[in-house]
């Protein structure tokens, strides 16, 4: 009798764990096959149609467009330009990373690309903001910081940057192994496609810059120079403002300004022989 007693118990444990497996296989099934309706729904919507893009005869394939910038979802960040910290740059002739950051404010300037711009502890001994970013980009957005010495750890900052709705940041500053590599690596971290521009940043050392590259590589972040943003921003010279981006590659590379003024000369005297 007892025996029978406790076959009937272990029979109703049974059945009763057997159910709740089953109901439990049941919601599983059911939510993965919502969650895989859910994914199969959004995967089959029409995706919206980006911008064509003016002057090319080819247009790029959806994955052809991820690999190249795109100055309709790019800010520029400008960080820690700074005239005290640029006596510690050991890695880029100063002269050189001024140029080339005041160009790369001009390049964000000419296709409208919001520009912010930002300084770590300007009233000490770091120093202001190089001046002449005011001139090449009147239309930057200035955000002080309260001691924070990553961008990415002020609160103003950051909703600065949201508010531009861009998804793609180009990162300049000095120096490169904190004030670019800190915010950069924490955007990225944070869902946004980085681009760090290394001849338009300085770092105290060869060895603190080779070892920032590596670091941001291994990161996520893109390495570019200011003329790689400067090609991927313009696309082609068949535009009506081609003269203006000549102009722009006057500044960023003399070079190339003397190999300009020595063809228009050829032309001038080609026009003058025709007469």
């Amino acid at each position: 009798m007892r025996s029978l007693k406790t076959h009937r118990v272990v029979a109703g444990i049974v059945l009763t764990v057997l159910t709740a497996v089953a109901v439990t296989v049941v919601m599983v099934s059911t939510s993965g096959h919502s969650a895989l309706a859910q994914q199969v729904g959004q995967a089959t919507r029409p995706a919206q149609p980006a911008a064509a893009i003016a002057g090319i005869s080819r247009q790029p394939s959806a994955a052809a467009r991820q690999v190249l910038l795109d100055p309709n979802d790019t800010a520029v960040l400008l960080l820690d330009h700074q005239t005290g910290l640029f006596q510690t740059v050991k890695d880029i002739p100063v002269q050189d990373l001024r140029n080339n950051t005041v160009v790369l404010a001009k390049i964000a300037e000419h296709v409208k690309v919001p520009i912010i711009t930002t300084a770590s502890e300007p009233n000490g001994p770091n120093g202001p903001l190089m001046p002449e970013l005011a001139q090449a980009a009147p239309s930057a957005k200035y955000v002080p910081r309260k001691g924070e010495v990553s961008a990415w750890d002020n609160d103003d900052f950051v909703k600065a940057v949201e508010a531009t709705g861009r998804k793609t940041l180009v990162i300049a500053g000095v120096w490169t192994s904190v004030c670019v590599a800190f915010p950069a690596l924490q955007a990225k971290a944070d869902g946004y496609n980085v681009y760090a521009v290394i001849d338009a940043s300085g770092d105290p050392s060869e060895m603190a810059s080779r070892t920032t590259l590596a670091r941001l590589t291994q990161g996520g972040v893109i390495p570019v120079t200011t003329n790689a943003v400067m090609g991927e921003f313009q696309r082609t010279w068949n535009r009506p403002d081609a003269r203006q981006w000549g102009a722009l590659y006057n500044e960023l590379v003399p070079n190339y300004q003397a190999v300009s003024e020595s063809y228009q000369k050829v032309q001038d005297v080609a026009k003058d022989a025709k007469k």
